[in-house]
């Protein structure tokens, strides 16, 4: 490894661009080896012409989470992941801090939420007393027009909440919706797809694991940017704010399950080689009838991801205004971190895999015109933890040497397992109670802890350093809404 400021170039050779690393020296220490490998293995893989790691980047599926990865000419479905268009959202209300002072009335906004957002693998609409129900019609509609108008009246979303979405819809491989219709139609005539409609009845849900929904303080930074950047987001210095993580759910862990091992046969039949043997790594030359399989599959789980989403904040804003009636609410937007997507890199098209990556597109840049935040920047939603907070930050002109991508949060330094052996249960909750922060559950997921992940204001650090992004407003949380049960993400 070789430093370059808060960078570090990776492997550099002759006639291979280097792997980009950015992080300061404290957060290039976490990198385990299985990370650096997985690093080495995915840039060297066919059609790969460049890999960024950033500073949440740690072990994952063929790919590190917190990598992007470019290719012009193939798609990996590992450098997405199983959670297709796992994404962020964050939701602005009108309602002061001092609101949610009293723990009674948090505790009531718990009880509300939980009442109408399930948690849990599994879980879905059935789980809750105040859901709102998916038939088999409206799940095929959404998964195919994502957040359009008609699926959005349907299900009590704003319509208006469309314009502020990273990607409202994704259509097929050619640029089409018949293409996608087609797909969905074949995918419901396979026995992999038969349980459509139960896996439709998990949307407005937010699933387990590291996926969460955080009442939030907005305190904007004090510089005249911060400000001005802030107005545009429509955030709004010292109101409450709710911010929202999870994905595609069951359905499109069943579309990314079935894709990987549809390829693994396909590459076991064929006698294809791994990169470096890692069945994780599985690819597909673009224009080959896997790689439109696998475009249109993610883009149905993309659809799903993106109503996912809008349903929650509909709902969320729903149970404050149960609570505290007369509350309003507007999405500040909904930006995901697990997708592909076409993209200009080095002048010439090229699809992003952003695995655990977050988008991160500066003012002026050509994708963002015709969007509100043209003269901004767009938006990056960043969790943190909930005693250090998240922040949202807004990308600056450097981002361009990272592919215009930042982390997609903090990144955890302990697995699992790790962090339930070596982390005391008792002292995780003493924490959060000694910041005055609730939980809906009676002991919060210790392998979840903030202690099992990276220091958050390093990571922060080695963005701002860098000059690939600059802090707009940090995130204070109030509650927070987990589930227990086994991960799922």
């Amino acid at each position: 490894m070789i430093a370059t400021g808060e960078a570090t170039a990776l492997l550099p050779t002759e006639t291979t661009p280097p792997i980009k690393v950015f992080g300061t020296a404290a957060i290039r220490e976490t990198f385990d080896d299985l990370c650096l490998q997985q690093a080495v293995n995915s840039r060297l893989a066919p059609g790969v012409t460049d890999l960024i790691l950033n500073p949440d980047a740690h072990c994952g599926y063929g790919a590190p989470v917190g990598s992007v990865l470019v290719s012009p000419t193939h798609i990996y479905p590992g450098p997405v992941g199983v959670d297709i268009k796992c994404s962020m959202s964050l939701l602005q209300l009108d309602l002061p801090a001092d609101a949610v002072d009293d723990r009674k009335v948090r505790r009531e906004l718990i009880s509300a939420i939980c009442r109408r957002t399930p948690t849990g693998a599994g879980k879905g609409q059935r789980s809750v007393a105040q859901s709102r129900h998916v038939n088999r019609t409206l799940g095929k509609q959404l998964v195919l027009e994502g957040a359009s108008k008609d699926v959005c009246m349907a299900l009590g979303i704003p319509p208006n909440w469309a314009f502020r979405c990273e990607d409202s819809f994704h259509v097929g491989h050619d640029g089409t919706a018949t293409a996608l219709e087609a797909r969905l139609e074949t995918l419901l005539a396979t026995r992999e797809m038969t349980n459509f409609s139960e896996k439709m009845q998990q949307l407005g849900s937010y699933g387990g694991g590291n996926h969460f929904g955080e009442c939030e303080v907005v305190e904007v930074g004090d510089n005249e940017r911060a400000r001005s950047v802030a107005e545009t987001f429509g955030l709004h210095d010292g109101n409450v704010a709710f911010l929202s993580h999870c994905g595609s759910r069951g359905f499109g862990h069943i579309l990314a399950s079935g894709q990987f091992k549809h390829l693994q046969t396909k590459f076991d039949r064929w006698g294809i080689p791994l990169p470096a043997g890692d069945r994780q790594l599985v690819y597909a030359p673009l224009g080959s009838d896997e790689a439109n399989n696998y475009l249109d599959d993610m883009s149905l789980g993309a659809n799903f991801a993106t109503v996912n989403h809008l349903l929650i904040n509909a709902l969320v804003l729903e149970a404050f205004q149960e609570v505290i009636p007369g509350v309003k609410g507007d999405l500040v937007y909904f930006i995901s971190h697990n997708i592909a997507r076409r993209e200009i890199v080095n002048d010439r098209p090229a699809w992003v895999h952003r695995k655990g990556a977050t988008r991160a597109m500066p003012a002026g840049h050509h994708s963002l015109e015709g969007t509100p935040f043209a003269n901004s920047g767009h938006p990056i939603l960043l969790p943190g933890n909930p005693r250090d907070g998240s922040a949202v930050m807004v990308a600056d002109p450097g981002a361009e040497a990272s592919c215009f991508s930042v982390n997609h949060g903090a990144g955890r330094v302990l697995g699992r397992r790790h962090a339930k052996r070596v982390l005391d249960q008792s002292t995780v909750d003493t924490e959060l109670e000694s910041n005055d922060i609730l939980s809906n559950c009676r002991r919060y997921p210790i392998d979840e802890a903030p202690a099992a992940y990276k220091d958050f204001n390093e990571v922060l650090h080695s963005v701002k350093s860098a000059g690939l992004a600059s802090e707009v407003a940090r995130l204070k949380a109030r509650f927070v809404i987990k589930d227990a049960s086994k991960a799922d993400d």
